[in-house]
């Protein structure tokens, strides 16, 4: 038996990184051979406070019917037909409705399909207790909104496991951790135990690498020139072995990339300490995990670590925040800039008296950018003035016809205000839309349980995990050593890869040095102070802004996470990059000094 689970290969596809993700994923995914499992993240946090109003509106809704319109209804046949099982935290604030939808698809077309659900996540009721009791956001201490919020647990993946060893051939769920979508169908296939803490943290490393899709084979990748076929990029394939590693690749004849460096950086995408990665099955430490080319488009990965995990769970709480227009105003020809400027000036003072004259108070909030002007880059912005630019003004209220006021006077510029003001398609958008607040905080992991169901009948399910988590147990690795004097300046990129991303009111930048010799000097040149000062302006209070720093010697990497540096998460931020996709592009000008003769063409270093 050992010998045969050490020779089984599970192959999952991560179909989907988030609900709008691309209708090429499942086609491309069912040319796989072997293929197990199919996987679809459809959960970012703002989803939630979409599918939240959806349901207030429509107590039968609460999720997208395009999960099953476009993703898997096309393909229902050839799934069951091929044994693919699937796996999707879809469901929203409803999987028991979604499990209908899909019922009544798959009988329409002739197929018998066991579909389980995963609930036990909304955790509404105990808002009082919790108020009582104090509960204060994890990342800024502000306590629980006042008024009607919706607030969820992230649930693990033992629940899933539950389902498929029950026999499901699709488990759909609420708010379950993204990776668990591909770790429960793991523990389903080895047998993997809630004390195998290494081999859960590896299965969580490699739900982490699936669950965002394409961004693993090319997508958003720092070298993008070297990535094929962004038109046909394959979605990405875990070939999962007992021993925790994993093998990632993506279908054959698609495009893409596969490589050290596309699997590093999506290695450290949205992650805060890489030695503890928490999430409610264990705690993960990222700090050995190596990565080897072991092919063409195949990339080996092994070496993560696990703790025992946290006594707590991490829930989010969506809560109204008020009403927001936005105008985007092209601006062309001489003198583009000033006119943009000063039209925005003007549209915010004429609205600001109509709106004194209604009686509806001040703006809560405005901004303003000239977008062509490298608004992002703050002081390190080129002097620019380009012909033709694109006037984005926010406005935030309380109410929503201020808002809407505001996004019927901003179209009249173009009739009374700069010359060379065209018409965007933004005026045919709504002119005023809801503002979804966000909150994230730790409860006891006893008060939110996980119910499992598989047609219409309850499992049962009693979570095997067990908490035990001890910080002090974290070394953590030495800074590399210091490195000897450079006589070149070269820009970051010339050395590293880089992402960077949100995660509500904090984002990250990792940077992977291309060789592993480039890292001491990598690191001299970003020191926290350097670095704190680079993003300095992205920060809500510059004087106070906090970066923590750490080292991931197996990827040869350095993580920052920049806290209270979102104006207020993905959600809220009025800012051309709210979702922080640009800062570690912002971090690769930074020069870097080296040895001359470490000055390189670059042309062997992509990964």
């Amino acid at each position: 038996m050992a010998a045969m689970q050490a020779d089984k290969i599970v192959r999952v596809g991560g179909a989907s990184g988030a609900l709008n993700d691309s209708v090429i994923a499942v086609p491309g995914l069912l040319t796989v051979p072997g293929l197990n499992y199919l996987a679809f993240d459809y959960l970012g946090e703002g989803a939630m406070g979409l599918f939240r109003r959806m349901k207030q509106a429509d107590p039968a809704s609460g999720f997208l019917p395009d999960f099953v319109d476009i993703h898997i209804g096309p393909y229902l046949a050839e799934i069951k037909a091929c044994g693919i099982r699937v796996i999707a935290n879809a469901g929203g604030m409803n999987p028991e409705g979604l499990a209908d939808l899909i019922r009544a698809r798959a009988a329409a077309q002739g197929l018998d399909l066991q579909i389980a659900t995963v609930t036990g996540d909304d955790v509404e009721a105990l808002v009082p207790a919790l108020r009582a009791e104090g509960l204060r956001d994890m990342y800024n201490a502000m306590p629980l909104p006042p008024g009607d919020l919706g607030i969820h647990a992230y649930l693990g993946a033992f629940p899933i496991a539950r389902a498929l060893d029950a026999g499901a051939d699709m488990v759909i769920t609420g708010r379950v951790v993204d990776s668990a979508l591909i770790l429960g169908p793991l523990i389903h296939e080895f047998g993997w135990r809630a004390q195998d803490h290494d081999l859960l943290a590896a299965g969580t490393v490699a739900g982490h690498l699936l669950e965002c899709g394409a961004q693993a084979t090319g997508g958003t990748f720092t070298d993008w020139q070297d990535v094929p076929g962004w038109a046909n990029i394959g979605f990405p394939v875990g070939e999962c072995h007992a021993d925790g590693t994993v093998v990632i690749t993506k279908p054959a004849g698609t495009g893409g990339l596969v490589s050290v460096g596309t699997i590093a950086e999506q290695l450290l995408y949205e992650v805060g300490d890489p030695q503890a990665y928490i999430v409610p099955d264990v705690v993960c430490d990222f700090s050995a995990v190596t990565l080897e080319q072991v092919g063409p488009d195949r990339v080996r990965v092994s070496g993560a670590r696990g703790y025992p995990p946290t006594d707590s769970l991490k829930v989010c709480a969506t809560y109204d925040a008020g009403w927001r227009s936005v105008a985007l105003i092209p601006v062309i020809g001489i003198d583009a800039v000033a006119k943009a400027r000063r039209q925005a000036e003007a549209l915010l003072e004429r609205t600001a008296t109509l709106l004194a004259a209604r009686g509806w108070g001040a703006w809560r909030s405005t901004h303003v950018e000239v977008i062509g002007t490298e608004t992002a880059y703050g002081p390190r912005a080129q002097p620019l003035w380009p012909r033709e630019v694109l006037l984005k003004i926010v406005v935030d209220h309380d109410l929503a016809a201020p808002c809407l006021l505001f996004g019927r006077e901003q179209t009249t510029a173009i009739m009374n205000m700069a010359v060379g003001t065209a018409i965007a398609p933004i005026i045919a958008a709504p002119r005023a839309f809801p503002l979804t607040g966000m909150f994230f905080g730790l409860i006891g992991r006893d008060r939110a349980a996980a119910t499992v169901r598989l047609e219409g009948r309850d499992l049962n399910f009693a979570d095997p995990v067990v908490a035990g988590f001890d910080p002090a147990a974290i070394v953590r690795p030495p800074v590399p050593a210091p490195a000897s004097v450079g006589a070149v300046d070269v820009p970051l990129i010339a050395l590293a890869w880089a992402r960077s991303g949100d995660k509500g009111r904090l984002f990250n930048v990792a940077v992977i040095a291309r060789r592993p010799e480039y890292l001491p000097f990598i690191r001299a040149a970003l020191s926290r102070a350097a670095v704190t000062d680079w993003f300095r302006h992205v920060f809500d209070d510059p004087a106070t802004a906090a970066l923590g720093v750490y080292d991931v010697p197996g990827s040869h990497a350095i993580n920052f996470v920049a806290h209270d540096a979102q104006g207020g998460g993905i959600n809220l931020s009025p800012r051309f990059d709210a979702a922080a996709k640009s800062m570690g592009q912002h971090l690769l000008e930074m020069l870097v000094r080296v040895p001359a003769d470490m000055v390189r063409t670059g042309e062997d270093d992509g990964g």
